[in-house]
């Protein structure tokens, strides 16, 4: 009977101890406060009462300033950059007077967040160089292709870098998805020809979101291999911002792998044939594209 008890008593032990181990260990994130009293000041760069619309460089430093916030985000025109102080300093491209609507969002605890839209009117004054037309358009119309044999003519990285770090295609990685048949024609006028030999290839987030829902995305990385998408035609401009060429299309024009975000293309090196460019993207990384003309 002793025997008996103490097995007994032993197994009680035992199971007591299984029964607080497998209890969830409760953490608590506090008090959870919406972010509020969201303040937002813009600077045009270089405005006064003579140049209201600034030096014509194109950029606004925005600061804003809340309560019980982390860190905040600035969206303009799908494009999306981090600014965990409330401070950025923005560049728009657009040549000419324009007016633009930027919102910023701020977090805080628990993903919890408060947002503020604020529209700013900015002047950019900008000439392209010679070469720079002549490079695009032959002076007249050119064609350009993804440099599929060339490595690393796709990439990924994260925004505040300039090279791919996180993926860089080796030579024609993609060989046989919508992307290495497209050919965009560049027009002296500013206008493109872009035909897709009936399907394009893209992250599918922000193709549902421009051209409609085709399907389920063919690999997990929520990618569109062969998205039918007939020819099209768009526009493009030059502008540079910061003092950094760059290639913008209209509407949806894109180079090779499409991203979405504003399509506004940093053009990071060139020679007579060849371009590298840079946007960031939908997802607020920069994707690298590589183009070469086709003479």
């Amino acid at each position: 009977m002793k025997n008996i008890s103490l097995l007994i008593k032993t197994l009680f032990i035992a199971f007591s101890f299984l029964i607080m181990g497998c209890e969830k260990t409760t953490y608590e994130f506090g008090d959870i406060t919406t972010p509020s009293n969201l303040n937002v000041i813009t600077e045009i760069v270089g405005a006064d009462e003579n140049n209201p619309y600034g030096d014509g460089s194109g950029e606004v430093i925005f600061t804003t300033t809340s309560d019980n916030t982390i860190t905040y985000k600035y969206i303009h025109n799908g494009s999306e950059k981090m600014a965990p102080t409330g401070t950025l300093k923005y560049s728009f491209g657009a040549t000419g007077v324009h007016k633009y609507i930027v919102t910023v969002v701020a977090s805080g605890k628990a993903g919890v967040s408060s947002s503020k839209s604020v529209e700013v009117e900015v002047l950019v004054v900008y000439s392209p160089p010679a070469d720079l037309i002549t490079m695009l358009t032959g002076d007249d119309s050119r064609n350009w292709r993804i440099k599929a044999e060339q490595p690393g003519h796709l990439g990924l990285s994260p925004a505040d870098l300039d090279a791919p770090s996180w993926w860089s295609a080796g030579p024609n990685e993609k060989d046989g998805l919508g992307l290495y048949d497209d050919i965009i024609t560049f027009n002296v006028d500013g206008t493109i020809s872009y035909e897709t030999n009936g399907d394009i290839f893209g992250k599918k987030p922000p193709m549902d979101a421009d051209f409609g829902v085709q399907g389920e995305p063919e690999q997990d990385n929520q990618e569109y291999h062969n998205y039918p998408l007939a020819a099209f035609t768009d526009s493009w401009s030059l502008s540079a911002p910061g003092g950094n060429e760059t290639l913008s299309f209209a509407q949806f024009g894109f180079a090779g792998l499409y991203v979405g975000g504003d399509h506004k293309y940093e053009i990071i090196e060139r020679s007579d044939n060849e371009m590298s460019l840079r946007i960031i993207g939908w997802d607020g990384n920069a994707w690298y594209a590589t183009l070469i003309a086709i003479d």
